[in-house]
Formats: C-alpha cells, sequence, structure tokens
C-alpha cells in the first residue's frame, strides 16, 4: 500500500478541457510524491450538471480546475468554492481579463475556439457525448452503435476508460456487471472483438470501494467493499466473459492509459 498523500484534480470546461489537463499534468510532475488523481468533466455547460461535478469535488476535497468560457459557470465555480472552502483555479478568466484591459476589447465568449473545427474534433465531441449517453449500462441500444463495448463490476475504470477513449474519437459504450440481473440482449449481438471484458483483484477492488464509502461519509464495511462478495462478483463476470469469448483486461496497477493501449491494440488486430 503506498504511503505517499493523495490529491485529486477536478478538470472542469465548456470544451473538452485540455487546457486545464495539459496545466494539471505540467504541475503535478513536479510533485513525485504524491498520488494524484486526475478527472476531467468536458462539455459542462449548465449550471445543474456544475452544481453535480461541484458536490462530487466536495466529497473528494479535490482541488479544482476550471477553464469557462462562460462568465456565469465561472462565477457559480468561484462562489461554491468560496462557500465550501475548496481551493479552485481559473485558468483562463484572468488572462482574457487582461487582454480585455490592456486592448479595450471584448471576448467572443464562446468556447472550443483553440480547436480546429474540422472532422476529427466534431469527431471527438460526438464521442464524447455517445460515452455520456451510453454510460452505465443507461441505454442498451447503444451496445450495437459502439466502436467498444466495456463490461465490469463496480469499480473497474468504466466510465474513466470511456471518456478517455473517446478522446480518441472512438463510441464507447459500458456496462455495469451486478450478479443475477439480467444481461441486455444486445449484448449477446455485438461483435466478440468489440467486447472488453475489465476485471481486479480483489483485495485492491475492496480497498477501492471502502475508499469510495469514506470519500461519501459512509461506512466503508458494507457489503458492497466485503471481499466474499467482491469474489463472487468477479467470478460472476469472468464467466460471463468466457461465454462472450472477448479479451478480458485486468486493470490492477494499470494505468488507465496502459488499460486504454492494450483495448486500442486489440481492436487494429
Amino acid at each position: 500500500m503506498s504511503n505517499n498523500k493523495k490529491l485529486s484534480i477536478f478538470i472542469i470546461s465548456d470544451s473538452l478541457g485540455e487546457t486545464g489537463y495539459n496545466l494539471a499534468q505540467a504541475a503535478y510532475v513536479q510533485f513525485p510524491g504524491i498520488d494524484f488523481k486526475l478527472t476531467r468533466f468536458p462539455l459542462t455547460k449548465t449550471t445543474s450538471l456544475l452544481g453535480g461535478i461541484l458536490n462530487q469535488a466536495k466529497r473528494a476535497d479535490a482541488l479544482i480546475i476550471h477553464t469557462f468560457v462562460d462568465p456565469h459557470l465561472s462565477e457559480y465555480v468561484t462562489s461554491f468554492c468560496k462557500n465550501n472552502k475548496l481551493s479552485v483555479l481559473d485558468a483562463l478568466s484572468p488572462m482574457i481579463d487582461m487582454i480585455k484591459g490592456k486592448t479595450g476589447s471584448n471576448p467572443l465568449g464562446k468556447a472550443g475556439l483553440n480547436h480546429n473545427l474540422n472532422e476529427t474534433y466534431f469527431n471527438r465531441i460526438k464521442a464524447l457525448e455517445f460515452a455520456v449517453t451510453y454510460d452505465d449500462g443507461k441505454d442498451p441500444s447503444g451496445y450495437l452503435k459502439a466502436d467498444i463495448v466495456l463490461l465490469g463490476v463496480s469499480r473497474t475504470s468504466k466510465t474513466p476508460l470511456s471518456l478517455y477513449l473517446a478522446n480518441k474519437n472512438l463510441l464507447v459504450a459500458n456496462l455495469p456487471l451486478v450478479p443475477k440481473a439480467k444481461i441486455p440482449d444486445e449484448i449477446w449481438k455485438v461483435d466478440r472483438q468489440k467486447i472488453i471484458g475489465l476485471t481486479n483483484d480483489p483485495k485492491i477492488l475492496n480497498n477501492i470501494r471502502r475508499e469510495r464509502m469514506l470519500t461519501y461519509g459512509l461506512n466503508p464495511d458494507t457489503n458492497y467493499s466485503n471481499v466474499d462478495n467482491i469474489e463472487a462478483e468477479l467470478e460472476y463476470a469472468n464467466d460471463l466473459y468466457k461465454k462472450l469469448g472477448c479479451l478480458v483486461i485486468n486493470v490492477s496497477n494499470k494505468s488507465i492509459e496502459e488499460t486504454a493501449t492494450l483495448i486500442t491494440e486489440s481492436l487494429a488486430k
């Protein structure tokens, strides 16, 4: 078990959040003794969605980096963080204000202008919206439209992987696996090469789930984090993977980037 200090960083944007993400990466490499967890929330364009993300950041005591072009969203974050004593960095507004003050010109106020508005950019937006729409088994019809279908029990990195792969213009849907729950009929119709079964080591999954419960201020020792229950979930998942004949990846001790590389390499074969 690592003794390193841990820090969650939430990158929130009304565009793709690449500016904030690159800034966070440039900073955290200066602190090798800290375990950083970067979570990106792109295309956040409403206060209702933003409010949910900020409440999640509060529970995780996360540092927030945002690059909102919309001043109302920027002010919403600033106010929330001040009232809830969260550390926040507005990575865009100060620069815009400096240019405005120096030149007397008003900014356009449009998100995403630093991206080339070409086919690749629009495909990425489409992929991100697809990942959000078909996350966590919300709509089984997405499995037949997806380039990749991720299966796995709770806390096997399905959602972060979906968003990471979406940034590579891949359409990703995922399904949480729960013993005794019915598997959607659509799953059996998907090309097996597109299905990826995610698994994890029971002890690591136990630690992850206990930490998640603590983050929510709840008792960490529940059926959700019970090792026997976790082993039963993983056995159920592995039996399903065998029936499907899909690629299985153990995500324990793997970064999102490493797992994503294994997935994209399997698609290229």
